[in-house]
């Protein structure tokens, strides 16, 4: 694990090398993993996909956002547009030139459908695992949620419920969660960030979107499929918003199959 500085903040880094060469003897291809607001982390997906994708053969980066894990957090600075300028600066702190398959949980697969809408030549795929691409509609979705657990996560009784319905680990990272949230504009940045056209013309690169049927989010689907040139939706039945770590199996082989497919090594520039 390193600590790399990315621009304004230092990123909290882990890197798990490709366990073997491409056949071709070229350079494996590079999935980055973003992960979700608050509760999250790169352990998410230390713990599920990351060692499963470098032992099938390609590079891995995994990191934490800004304001999370061991990453830096600043007390303002949380709109979508600098959490894409993290995951550039990261890009480039490694000097990574391959174009990388994006992997992003929640809050992860909105940074990186905005990373393929703002930085096309760096993105071969997007993975959007139980997410909405940075449209007008998500800011709204976001406001509301954002501004709900700010108020919810300080009340003691909440965490109390969370503890005795989820259990006590679930009840700590909510409590971190509340104090990103009364620490950080977290709440009122990242509504107020840059989004992309509702046509969503701007994401050219092929994209899987990945939901469970009980979450609400795959209502998405047809429009997904209508809008976007290259796309294929999965909907996981009987499944609400844990999709990455309750359904881990069936995420990773649908993942694995679609990056297989998609792989694009190579300078970017």
């Amino acid at each position: 694990m390193a600590k790399i500085s990315t621009g304004e903040i230092t990123t909290h880094v882990q890197r798990l090398p490709a366990a073997n060469s491409p056949a071709d003897g070229g350079e494996p291809a590079v999935v980055v993993f973003v992960h979700g607001l608050l509760t999250d982390s790169l352990a998410s997906y230390y713990f599920t996909l990351g060692p499963d994708f470098a032992a099938a053969g390609y590079d891995v980066i995994m990191y934490d956002l800004r304001g999370h894990g061991r990453s830096d957090r600043p007390p303002t600075g949380y709109r979508l547009e600098s959490f894409v300028a993290d995951l550039v600066g990261l890009l480039d702190a490694l000097d990574e030139r391959r174009r990388v398959h994006v992997v992003g949980n929640s809050f992860g697969g909105t940074v990186a459908a905005a990373l393929a809408a703002w930085h096309p030549e760096r993105v071969a795929t997007v993975t959007m695992i139980e997410s909405e691409p940075p449209v007008e509609e998500w800011t709204r979705h976001m406001a509301d949620g954002l501004a709900d657990a700010k108020n919810q996560l300080v009340r003691e009784e909440v965490i109390s419920w969370i503890s005795a319905k989820h259990g006590a680990h679930t009840a700590r990272l909510s409590r971190g969660a509340g104090r990103i949230l009364r620490t950080t504009t977290l709440a009122e940045d990242v509504p107020a960030g840059r989004v992309i056209g509702d046509d969503l013309d701007a994401l050219g690169c092929p994209v899987l979107a990945i939901f469970g049927d009980e979450s609400g989010l795959s209502a998405q689907v047809p429009s997904l499929e209508a809008k976007l040139a290259s796309c294929r939706t999965v909907v996981l039945t009987e499944q609400g918003h844990s999709v990455l770590v309750e359904r881990t199996e069936e995420t990773r082989n649908l993942i694995l199959e679609w990056v297989g497919e998609h792989t694009l090594a190579g300078a970017v520039r």
